[in-house]
């Protein structure tokens, strides 16, 4: 989940930070993405909440940054996407508690996951919205 709505806010950001000037409607963004816009109007509420962009209704409206590129880093991207999650997951059932593997298996996952997830966010700190977009 996070690796698809990862790529999903990251192109929305990048477009809204290429056309800042403008408001863009979901229409447009799920275009480019070429994705349903309901999926794209989901995102776009987590954003707003997140106080990343803001929105205006009407016939010319849509969404648009409301803070610069050079201040959003690609970690907190990840980090919105990610939530209070780890990349990757647990399997649903516990492991039996007699094995010795079982009893210690999600533990050691978390420990694992923790490490990669802090390695994900301290690569993706250095990269800005902007330095993205100037990739196009």
């Amino acid at each position: 989940m996070v690796k698809s709505r990862f790529a999903i806010v990251t192109h929305i950001l990048t477009l809204l930070a290429m056309f800042d000037d403008d408001y863009m409607s979901s229409n447009d963004i799920a275009g480019s993405l070429n994705i349903n816009p309901v999926l794209v109007r989901k995102e776009i509420a987590a954003l707003k909440k997140q106080g990343l962009i803001e929105s205006k209704e009407g016939k010319n409206g849509g969404v648009k940054l409301i803070k610069k590129a050079e201040d959003i880093k690609l970690s907190q991207i990840f980090n919105l996407v990610k939530g209070e999650n780890f990349t990757f997951g647990l399997a649903k059932n516990d492991p039996n508690p007699k094995c010795p593997v079982g009893r210690q298996m999600n533990s050691n996952l978390r420990n694992l996951y923790r490490t990669i997830d802090n390695n994900i966010e301290q690569t993706l700190k250095d990269t800005s919205l902007k330095d993205f977009k100037n990739q196009f």
